[in-house]
């Protein structure tokens, strides 16, 4: 009994080092640090009433968050790469009070009460926050820049915070 125990665990072993063999260090790395993306902070930079944050940034990252002050007081934002697209979002999740969203896949998850939100139409999927959808913020893109407006990132902010 002890001898087919002893053979079983070392076909085992083999099979386990064999396996291991095969596979590509690199990808399984890639894979597992990559999703989910945690959001970098970043610094935009602010004129007058412009806001701009390299899109470089956003390609190396996939996935960021700044802050700017407004009339109205701080402000976090969030911009990431999803797919070929550039999204840029409210980063709040009222209820929890949470200003940071991980990326998996199509999904922005929040990092404090794990509430799922589409990643494209910033709308609720499940958990306790979902009825604060994610409201975008329009911007342009000029000359390797993401520029918005700082009215509309207000706008943005203050359609996050209502309930709807």
């Amino acid at each position: 009994m002890n001898s087919k125990l002893a053979g079983f665990i070392i076909i085992v072993a083999v099979a386990v080092v064999f396996a291991a063999g095969c596979l590509d260090n690199n990808d399984v790395q890639t894979t597992a640090s990559a999703i989910p993306v945690t959001a970098t902070w970043i610094e935009p930079q602010v004129i007058d009433d412009s806001v701009s944050i390299p899109v470089q940034t956003i390609d190396e990252n996939i996935n960021t968050h700044f802050k700017v002050r407004t009339t109205t007081g701080e402000i976090a934002v969030m911009a990431y790469k999803l797919g070929d697209n550039l999204v840029v979002r409210s980063n709040v999740c009222p209820p929890c009070g949470s200003i940071g969203f991980s990326l998996d896949n199509d999904v922005l998850v929040c990092d404090s009460c794990r509430t799922t939100f589409d990643a494209v139409t910033g709308q609720g999927i499940q958990g306790a926050c979902v009825d604060y959808p994610k409201e975008s913020i329009p911007f342009t893109v000029s000359d390797g820049n993401i520029v918005m407006e700082l009215n509309d990132i207000e706008i943005a902010h203050m359609n996050t915070v209502q309930r709807g």
